[in-house]
């Protein structure tokens, strides 16, 4: 395959890595802080609603298909390619693997679940609900400035291939 095709597939990667990344910051940067702002039980109810949307959302197959599709190139590029190239393809999926897929499937999804669980007018559910927006916005934060990190990492392997 050529260095032009593989240079491709990485700014395809970066795009769709930067369009996740855009959708976690904005949870980050305003729709948690909004949720926050409604009375608990509105804002329990708001978030139980998006989690059980974004199972059927074009967000979720992006996020999802970037994993095998980073690792796929990472696998490429482990017989195929040498030099900084290789090494930013390597770095962009290890990012990728750790601080957005392993983040969520720990961290966040355990909270969602829980979450979901909960009637959104009962007293413990809103006291879970406080400790909710903190952690689980902390850990967003870390989702969307990694999958920040991995669209730029794919973009710069990009330009080193060519």
């Amino acid at each position: 395959m050529s260095t032009t095709l593989i240079a491709i597939a990485c700014l395809l990667l970066a795009l769709v890595s930067a369009l996740v990344s855009g959708v976690l910051l904005a949870f980050s940067d305003f729709i948690m802080r909004g949720l926050a702002q409604a009375r608990p039980a509105g804002g329990i109810e708001a978030m139980q609603g998006i989690n059980r949307t974004v199972l059927r959302s074009a967000f979720l197959l992006a996020f999802v298909l970037l994993l095998p599709g980073v690792y796929g190139l990472a696998a490429y590029a482990l017989f195929n390619l040498e030099g900084p190239g290789q090494s930013l393809i390597y770095l962009g999926a290890m990012i990728y693997l750790v601080t957005v897929f392993l983040v969520t499937g720990f961290g966040n999804v355990p909270m969602n679940k829980r979450l979901a669980g909960l009637d959104a007018q009962d007293d413990a559910a809103q006291a879970y609900w406080q400790r909710y927006l903190t952690r689980w916005t902390g850990l967003n934060h870390w989702r969307a400035a990694g999958s920040l990190a991995t669209s730029l990492c794919f973009a710069a392997a990009a330009f080193m291939l060519v």
